[in-house]
C-alpha cells in the first residue's frame, strides 16, 4: 500500500534528515524495497556534520563549513561505480567540483584550488583500492 511505501521510505532515509536525496524503489510481486542512493552533494553536506534544520523553514542554505580531503577520497570511493572518470583521481576531481557547487571549503582552501593542486601533482591521488 502506498502508506506502508512512504513509512518504509521515511524509515530508510532517517539519518539523511533535511537533505534531498535519491531513493531507488525495487518493486517485486507488489513488495518495494528501498535503498537509498545518495547523490554526490547529499554526501559532502552530510560530511559537513551540520545540524539538521527544516527545509521549509530555511531556503538557499549557505553550506560554508569546511571538509578534510580524506573525507572527499571516502565520498569519491562511495560514488565509484557512478562516476564517469576513468581513475580515482578523476572521481575525487568530480567530487571536488561537487564541493565547489555546494559552497564549502576542503582544509578551509577552495575546492577549485585543489582540483589545480591534483591536476599538476602536487597532491597526490590514492591509487584505487576497491
Amino acid at each position: 500500500s502506498p502508506k506502508k511505501v512512504g513509512d518504509d521510505i521515511a524509515k530508510a532515509t532517517g539519518d539523511w534528515k533535511g537533505l534531498r536525496i535519491t531513493v531507488k524503489l525495487t518493486i517485486q510481486n507488489r513488495q518495494a524495497q528501498i535503498e537509498v542512493v545518495p547523490s554526490a552533494s547529499a554526501l559532502i553536506i552530510k560530511a559537513l556534520k551540520e545540524p539538521p534544520r527544516d527545509r521549509k523553514k530555511q531556503k538557499n542554505i549557505k553550506h560554508s563549513g569546511s571538509v578534510s580531503f580524506d573525507e572527499i577520497v571516502n565520498i569519491a570511493r562511495q560514488m565509484r561505480h557512478r562516476s564517469l572518470a576513468r581513475e580515482l583521481s578523476g572521481t575525487i576531481k568530480e567530487i571536488l567540483g561537487t564541493a565547489q557547487s555546494v559552497g564549502c571549503s576542503i582544509d578551509g582552501r577552495h575546492p577549485h584550488d585543489i582540483i589545480d593542486d591534483i591536476n599538476n601533482g602536487a597532491i597526490e591521488c590514492p591509487a584505487v583500492s576497491i
